[in-house]
């Protein structure tokens, strides 16, 4: 029989639970910015914050210092960027990318055409694991500037991918949490995600290679200057300084947090569309909802600095 509740019973309160509606603080600039016009392509939005297409640009032509410049500040206002019909070439990515700078290879992931590029193809065999919001490779000492990530097979339905602003996410945290975790410090490490099916001596190795990172659970914008959130469930495995259990909690709540829908843009794919995404501003998540169907993707991305 189930248990009733009386109306003298029912709690006028129930325990915080740490997120609360209402309105969110949207701010897609720093705060004193001014909004200018763009003139060498045209802008999408895919909403008030996070996430543009970018209409009237070729990637199969070369891309002038100019256009690069004004698509860098597309990135950094709009944190991922989108192109549609982009028949390009791998090695069209690749030169694309270098534009923001050198090219990073990952060590665990599979390979396409060169050390570069990483290519993820799915199928009934192969399903995909990247359906965990992550910012890449945080475990790096020097996490990666930015992706670029482009399609050239879809499913019927499904395998989008979501972005979440991470400067948003610092901007709605309450007054006693932002000072809570200021100067603060996490430990960021592959080992529990890409060592668990190593030999030992492999592992050893690669964790010599790439010891656990240390970085700011708030990080500092090279670029635009702001303040986001700089932890994420998949790498993130606990905070300095406090005790596990405190440490735990307080990861929960900013992982959480950070995943508001309010701070989300979401992107259905097209075969040869790109994405390009700041991955100092933000974290993603790939929707693992198309299996058994074939998906692939060719990512390369750009080696950043030292967050401070």
């Amino acid at each position: 029989m189930a248990e009733t509740i009386t109306t003298n019973e029912r709690p006028r309160q129930i325990p915080d639970r740490g997120i609360k509606g209402g309105p969110r603080i949207i701010n897609r600039l720093p705060v004193g910015a001014e909004e200018q016009p763009y003139t060498l392509f045209r802008v999408k939005p895919y909403g008030p914050l996070i996430g543009a297409e970018i209409e009237g640009v070729d990637l199969r032509n070369p891309v002038s210092p100019e256009l690069q410049k004004e698509l860098n500040r597309a990135l950094l206002e709009w944190k991922v960027i989108f192109f549609r019909d982009q028949d390009i070439t791998s090695e069209q990515q690749q030169a694309f990318a270098r534009l923001w700078g050198e090219l990073e290879t990952h060590p665990f992931l599979p390979q396409g055409n060169s050390n570069e590029v990483v290519r993820f193809a799915k199928n009934d065999k192969k399903p995909g694991h990247e359906n965990n919001w992550h910012s890449d490779v945080s475990w790096r000492l020097t996490p990666a500037l930015g992706s670029v990530l482009r399609l050239t097979e879809v499913p019927p339905l499904g395998g989008d991918t979501l972005w979440s602003d991470q400067a948003a996410a610092y901007d709605n945290l309450p007054e006693e949490v932002k000072q809570r975790i200021d100067g603060l410090t996490a430990i960021h490490d592959f080992t529990h995600v890409f060592g668990v099916n190593l030999a030992p001596e492999e592992l050893q190795r690669r964790q010599e290679e790439f010891p656990a990172a240390e970085h700011p659970v708030v990080r500092t914008h090279p670029e635009t200057g702001r303040k986001t959130l700089f932890v994420n469930p998949n790498f993130t495995v606990r905070i300095v300084g406090l005790e596990q259990e405190e440490s735990e909690a307080l990861l929960t709540y900013l992982f959480r947090h950070s995943q508001l829908p309010e701070f989300q843009v979401r992107f259905r794919w097209e075969a040869n569309s790109i994405a390009f995404w700041d991955n100092r501003a933000t974290q993603h998540y790939a929707n693992s909802d198309y299996f058994p169907n074939r998906r692939v993707a060719e990512r390369v991305a750009i080696v950043g600095d030292r967050p401070y």
